[in-house]
């Protein structure tokens, strides 16, 4: 399924912990529907070393992927988390903020 969401997106949370948090997309998992955000999510990963790959043991903190529903694309003229729809301007599709209608940039 082809998602509106890209890497590198501004993204406000909607629910969960992080609720109100506006952050980067680090990376979008088209199969299972999720999406990875920067400094939202965090879990806590137990791990053994590894001397074969040069890894330390403890405790790793790390982005857990989130539900892609539980994020809105931000819009920064707006100040808030909008829905975008997408138009042809010049010969290239862009996306644009269904509210005020400004172009969502990267």
């Amino acid at each position: 399924m082809r998602y509106r969401l890209q890497k590198n997106d501004n993204v406000i949370i909607t629910t969960g912990k992080d609720k109100g948090k506006v952050a980067k997309v680090l990376y979008v998992i088209h199969k299972c529907g999720k999406v990875v955000v920067e400094g939202a999510n965090i879990v806590k990963r137990h791990t053994r070393p590894n001397p074969h790959i040069n890894q330390a043991g403890g405790i790793i903190e790390k982005e857990a992927p989130l539900d892609i529903s539980n994020v809105m694309i931000f819009c920064t003229s707006c100040n808030k988390g909008v829905r975008i729809g997408a138009k042809v301007e010049e010969g290239k599709k862009v996306r644009f903020c269904k509210k005020c209608n400004s172009i969502i940039q990267k």
